[in-house]
C-alpha cells in the first residue's frame, strides 16, 4: 500500500511538471541580464536592479547584484523595458528600452558602471535615503520601502531573499539555522500556527511592507523569558481603502485523512480599520509507541515488552477578529480578540509482556484505553500607540485578558493475562479526568526619546497576573458493586498564583563604525502554589536583574563583526508544576513537580558577516538549574515514569554557518548547518553524580526549481545526528519533504501539491545516558503525508494587513497547554 501511494505521488509530480514545462512553449517569455561595477570597475553586489515598462516607467519587479555584481530577469512577457540601477550614495543609472519578442528573446545590458553622486544644493537639506540591508546593534534592518525589491514579491518571498533566513516548503521559518522563530507585525505576535502564518505572508504584498527586522538575541526591551530569535515585519501605514481577503481549502492523506479551511477578511474606511480569520481543520493521525525495558534488581530482574498502537482524532478551530480606530494621523486605538477550541478522541490498544527472562513471556497485560479532550482558550486586547513629535517620541500601552479551558478523560481498561493467555485475575479499571482553568490579566506600556541623531532612549513597565486551577479526580471500578469509586488519596487539587512586575531602560549609541547598546531589565516575580489536597503550599518571592549589551564594528564595505551579551529566565510551564500522576497506562506516568526552580542563562554570542549574505555565528551559553525531563524507573513498583527536574548547569556550544547558493538561473538553494556542543552536569540524579554531552550537528537545505513564471518546484530535506538532551539519548532523524506550487488568475489563485516525508524516514529512538537504568523507546508516526490546498485572494491588492499587535500577555500564554 505504502509503495503504491509513493508510486502515485510521484507520478502525480512528473505529469504536473510535464504539464508546466510543455506549457511554457505557448508564451513568449524572454530574458534581461547584466553586470553592475563600482567606480574602480570591480563588481558591485547588492544593487537595487528594477525591470520597469519602457511605455510608463512603472516597475514590474526587482531583484539585487549577486556577488560578482551580475544580474538577470527571467520569464519576461512579452514588451517593452528599461533597466534601472540604484545605490545610495551613487547617480542612478536608466538603461533601455529593451524588446520582448518572438525575434528578440534576450537582451545582454552593457555592463553599468556607478559613480559616485557629488551633487549638492544650496539651501536645500538633503535627506539620506536608507540602504537596503542596515545592520544594528541588536538587529539586521532591511529596508523594504523603497526598494524595488518589493514589486512583485510577497512578504515570503522576500523573507526568502533576507541574510540567514530559510523558509522551507510549507512555509516554516528559520533564523540562522534556529527554529521556532517567533514572527511579528508591527512588533504584535501573530499567534498563528506555520501553516496560517504562511498563508498571511503569502497575501501580504511586498508594497505593503516598510522593514524587515531579524533579532538574533532579544534586548532588554523583550520578556526576560526565552532566547528565541524575532523577525518584525513592518508594514507602511495604511492609506488605502477597500475590501480585500482569502479563502482557502485544503485536504490530505496518510494513513487517515484531513481536511482544513478557512478565510481571512480586513477592510478599511476612513477612520477604521476592520479585521478576521477563521480556520477550521479536522485531522486522523496514528501513533507507535514500543517500550522494551529491564526493571533491575539484584535478585529479580523484570522483563517488560510493551507495544501501543494510538489512533487520534482532532477537530481544531480558531479565530481573529479586531477594530482599529484612527483618532489621527499620530493617534491609533484598538481593540481584538482571538481565540481556539481543540476536541477529539483516542483509542489506543495495549500489550504489555512480563517475564522473568528475555523473550520469556510469564504473564501479559492486555489494555483497551479511550479518551477524550476538550481545549479552548480566549484572548482580549486593549491597545493604544501614538507618536508624540517628528523627532521619533513614541508611547504605546497594551491591557490584556486570557482565559484557557482544558478537559481530559482518561479510561484504562486493564486485563491481567497468564503464560498461555487466559485471564489470571479480575481486571483492573481506572480513570483519570483532569479539568484545568487558566486565567492571566496583563497590561505594559513602551515609551521612546530620541537624544539626538545617534542615540535613543526606551524605557517601559509590564504587569502580569496569573491563576492557574488544576483538578485531577482518580477514580476506578469496583466490579462487585458495578460502580465508579473516587479514590481521595490519588486525586489532588493544585492551584497556582503568578505575579511578574518588569521595567526596563535601553540606551542606543552610533558612532561612526560602531554601535553600541546597553540595556536592563528587572523583573520581581511573586509565586504561590497550593496543593489544597494534600495541604502543601509552596511561596516564592524573588527579584533579577537581566543586563545585554550589544557591539558591533564595520570592519570594511563587505565585513561586519558583532558581539553580544544577555542573561535570560525560563520559569515551569503552569502545568509542570502540579503534582498530580497523569498515567500513560497501567505501567506508564509522567506527574508534576511543585518545587521546580526558574532556570537562568547566560548568553554570549560572536556574530561575523560577509557581504551581508554569508552569515557566521559562535555561542556559547551557561545555564543554571536547567529544568529537563527525566525518564526514570521505579524498581518497587515496576513502572516507568517522566518528570521535570531541575539539573544543576548545561553549557552549549554551538557553531552556526547560513548561505544563499544560485546554482543556475533557474534552481536556487538555501543551506543551514549548525554544529553544537551540550554538556549536562549534577551532583546527584537517581543516587549518583550525572554527566553528560555529545557533539552533535543538524542540516537543513530547501531547493527551489522555477519551472516557469508560475510554477515551482521544492525539495528540502532535513539531517539531526544523535544527540544527548538531559537524561535522554536520542537517535538521528531525517526526511525529505517535496512540493510544487502553481499560480492562476495573475497570482489570485494558487493551487499546491506537497508531501511531506517522501519516503516515511521519519522515526525516533530513545535510550537512557544514565547507566542504571535499561530502556528502549521507539516511536513512529503519521509522517508521510500528501496535502493540495487551494487558495483564493480576492478584492483590493493594495490595502495593506491588519494593524497587528504585540499582546502584553505574549510571554504567559507560551506557558500554557493548549492539546491535541
Amino acid at each position: 500500500m505504502k509503495t503504491i501511494k509513493i508510486f502515485f505521488i510521484a507520478m502525480s509530480f512528473m505529469l504536473w511538471v510535464t504539464q508546466n514545462v510543455q506549457a511554457q512553449t505557448s508564451t513568449v517569455t524572454g530574458e534581461i541580464s547584466g553586470k553592475v561595477l563600482d567606480e574602480t570597475k570591480k563588481a558591485f553586489p547588492y544593487a537595487t536592479i528594477g525591470l520597469l515598462k519602457a511605455k510608463d516607467s512603472t516597475t514590474v519587479k526587482g531583484t539585487l547584484t549577486q556577488d560578482n555584481g551580475d544580474y538577470e530577469f527571467k520569464d519576461i512577457l512579452e514588451g517593452s523595458y528599461l533597466i534601472s540601477v540604484n545605490v545610495v550614495g551613487y547617480k542612478k543609472v536608466v538603461k533601455g528600452p529593451f524588446t520582448i519578442n518572438g525575434a528578440s528573446k534576450v537582451h545582454a545590458v552593457p555592463a553599468v558602471q556607478l559613480s559616485q553622486d557629488s551633487k549638492e544644493l544650496k539651501g536645500v537639506e538633503i535627506v539620506k535615503q536608507k540602504p537596503l540591508v542596515e545592520r544594528q546593534i541588536d538587529k539586521t534592518v532591511l529596508n523594504i520601502e523603497n526598494s524595488t525589491l518589493a514589486a512583485g514579491n510577497t512578504a515570503l518571498d522576500i523573507l526568502e531573499k533576507s541574510p540567514g533566513v530559510t523558509v522551507d516548503r510549507d512555509g516554516k521559518i528559520s533564523l540562522r539555522g534556529k527554529q521556532g522563530v517567533t514572527i511579528m507585525i508591527d512588533g504584535k505576535p501573530t499567534y498563528l500556527s506555520a501553516e496560517q502564518l504562511a498563508n498571511l505572508l503569502r497575501s501580504t504584498e511586498g508594497t505593503a511592507i516598510q522593514s524587515i527586522e531579524l533579532i538574533t538575541n532579544p534586548s532588554s526591551k523583550y520578556d526576560a523569558a526565552g532566547n528565541s530569535g524575532i523577525i518584525n515585519i513592518k508594514l507602511k501605514k495604511n492609506r488605502n481603502f477597500g475590501t480585500n481577503g482569502s479563502v482557502f481549502a485544503g485536504t490530505g492523506y496518510g494513513e487517515f485523512y484531513k481536511a482544513n479551511g478557512g478565510f481571512t477578511l480586513n477592510h478599511r474606511a476612513q477612520k477604521i480599520n476592520v479585521f478576521g480569520n477563521f480556520d477550521y481543520g479536522r485531522n486522523k493521525r496514528f501513533n507507535d509507541l514500543d517500550i522494551v525495558r529491564v526493571n533491575q534488581t539484584a535478585a529479580n530482574p523484570t522483563y517488560f515488552n510493551q507495544t501501543s498502537h494510538n489512533i487520534r482524532n482532532r477537530n481544531n478551530s480558531n479565530y481573529k477578529a479586531g477594530i482599529d480606530y484612527f483618532i489621527s494621523d499620530n493617534h491609533t486605538i484598538g481593540i481584538a480578540a482571538n481565540g481556539y477550541n481543540s476536541n477529539g478522541d483516542s483509542e489506543a490498544a495495549v500489550l504489555t509482556l512480563i517475564g522473568s527472562k528475555p523473550s520469556v513471556t510469564d504473564s501479559s497485560v492486555r489494555a483497551s484505553n479511550p479518551s477524550g479532550y476538550k481545549y479552548t482558550g480566549n484572548s482580549f486586547n486593549l491597545n493604544y500607540k501614538g507618536t508624540l513629535d517628528t523627532a521619533g517620541q513614541e508611547i504605546s500601552a497594551d491591557v490584556d485578558f486570557s482565559q484557557y479551558n482544558g478537559d481530559e478523560d482518561n479510561n484504562f481498561d486493564n486485563v491481567y493475562l497468564n503464560s498461555n493467555g487466559q485471564p489470571s485475575k479480575p481486571a483492573y479499571l481506572f480513570r483519570n479526568a483532569t479539568p484545568s482553568v487558566v486565567k492571566i490579566w496583563s497590561g505594559k506600556v513602551d515609551y521612546t526619546y530620541p537624544l539626538g541623531k545617534e542615540m535613543k532612549f526606551e524605557t517601559g513597565v509590564k504587569s502580569s497576573f496569573v491563576t492557574t486551577d488544576n483538578n485531577y479526580e482518580f477514580s476506578t471500578f469496583n466490579i462487585l458493586n458495578n460502580l465508579w469509586e473516587n479514590d481521595a488519596t490519588r486525586s489532588n487539587q493544585f492551584v497556582y498564583d503568578e505575579n511578574i512586575n518588569a521595567a526596563y531602560v535601553n540606551l542606543n549609541r552610533k558612532f561612526k563604525t560602531t554601535s553600541v547598546q546597553l540595556g536592563l531589565r528587572a523583573e520581581q516575580t511573586n509565586s504561590k502554589g497550593n496543593s489544597i489536597t494534600e495541604q502543601k503550599i509552596v511561596n516564592r518571592h524573588y527579584f533579577n536583574l537581566f543586563p545585554s549589551v550589544f557591539v558591533n564594528q564595520e570592519l570594511s564595505k563587505n565585513h561586519d563583526m558583532g558581539i553580544s551579551y544577555s542573561r535570560r529566565i525560563d520559569r515551569p510551564n503552569y502545568g509542570s508544576l502540579n503534582p498530580f500522576i497523569s498515567y500513560v497506562d497501567l505501567y506508564s506516568y509522567q506527574y508534576g513537580n511543585p518545587f521546580l526552580q526558574p532556570q537562568y542563562t547566560n548568553a554570549f554570542e560572536l556574530s561575523y558577516s560577509y557581504k551581508k549574505t554569508i552569515n557566521a555565528t559562535l555561542g556559547y551559553s551557561h545555564t543554571s538549574d536547567v529544568i529537563t525531563e527525566v525518564l526514570l524507573s521505579d524498581t518497587a513498583k515496576k513502572t516507568i515514569f517522566i518528570s521535570e527536574q531541575n539539573l544543576a548547569k548545561q553549557d552549549s556550544y554551538n557553531l552556526n554557518v547560513s548561505s544563499p547558493l544560485k546554482i543556475t538561473k533557474w534552481w536556487s538553494s538555501n543551506n543551514n548547518l549548525t554544529v553544537y556542543y551540550n554538556r549536562f552536569k549534577t551532583p546527584n540524579l537517581a543516587g549518583a553524580p550525572y554527566e553528560s554531552g555529545r557533539l552533535a550537528f543538524n542540516l537543513n537545505t530547501n531547493q527551489t526549481i522555477t519551472l516557469n513564471p508560475t510554477t515551482n518546484f521544492e525539495w528540502s530535506g532535513y539531517y539531526q545526528s544523535k544527540q544527548v538532551y538531559g537524561t535522554l539519548l536520542i537517535s538521528e532523524q531525517y526526511s525529505i519533504d517535496m512540493g510544487l506550487s502553481k499560480n492562476f488568475m495573475d497570482k489570485k489563485l494558487n493551487l499546491k501539491l506537497a508531501v511531506n516525508d517522501v519516503f516515511n524516514l521519519r522515526d525516533q529512538k530513545i535510550t537512557s545516558a544514565l547507566p542504571s537504568q535499561n530502556y528502549v523507546v521507539s516511536q513512529k508516526w503519521e509522517s508521510q503525508v500528501f496535502r493540495m490546498t487551494v487558495t483564493y485572494r480576492f478584492g483590493s491588492n493594495e490595502i495593506k494587513g491588519a494593524r497587528d499587535r504585540r499582546s502584553s500577555a505574549e510571554e504567559e500564554a507560551k506557558r500554557v497547554k493548549s492539546g491535541g
